[in-house]
């Protein structure tokens, strides 16, 4: 990442979001560079669970963790991620900040579903991402659709969804309800 990138980050919506598809969110900004962004919702679970979407071959033994699917964005729905908040000793996952790695294992996946089911509590399985093209993401920044914050792993995978929003933003010590629409530098 470069001197100005944002990532790792937490983008937090500002209560006038009109978009649907980012009202109320919180996303954790994986990649950010002069070409574009990506990230992840955080606090949008389906009521789908994994083992009801996901293919396994062979099958699954059992699901023991009852891990839900959860919304990471609009691009690319067709696409998952394994957001986990510990290393799972895979060549293949990827630090995205202190003691958040993210990983396409299936390996990993099903470890969790059939020998690990404590480890769901710090995993998310998300379909899809949030980009943005080359600038896009600064203009909206200008444009004060979000507020920025520090990654914080607790946050992600240990405060309930419905309440994640509000808590990250009492995090910079503002009030969400508080928040005016203006122009600006966050």
């Amino acid at each position: 990442m470069g001197q100005d990138s944002l990532a790792p980050g937490l983008l937090l919506a500002m209560p006038q979001m009109a978009d649907p598809n980012f009202a109320r969110t919180v996303v954790l900004l994986c990649r950010h560079q002069s070409e574009g962004a990506m990230g992840l919702v955080v606090n949008r679970p389906t009521e789908a669970t994994v083992a009801e979407v996901v293919y396994f071959d062979p099958p699954l033994k059992a699901d023991r963790a009852g891990m839900k699917v959860w919304a990471g964005g609009p691009v690319e729905p067709q696409r998952a991620w394994l957001l986990l908040g510990f290393d799972p000793g895979e060549n293949e996952a990827v630090s995205i900040a202190p003691g958040i790695y993210l990983s396409a294992s299936t390996r990993v996946l099903r470890t969790i579903l059939e020998d690990e089911p404590e480890r769901a509590r710090e995993a998310r399985f998300l379909v899809g991402y949030a980009g943005w093209g080359g600038g896009q993401l600064e203009s909206e920044l200008a444009a004060s659709a979000w507020l920025t914050a520090e990654v914080n792993r607790d946050l992600i995978f240990f405060t309930d969804a419905d309440v994640m929003w509000e808590a990250a933003i009492r995090t910079l010590g503002i009030d969400p309800f508080a928040l005016q629409l203006g122009g600006g530098v966050h």
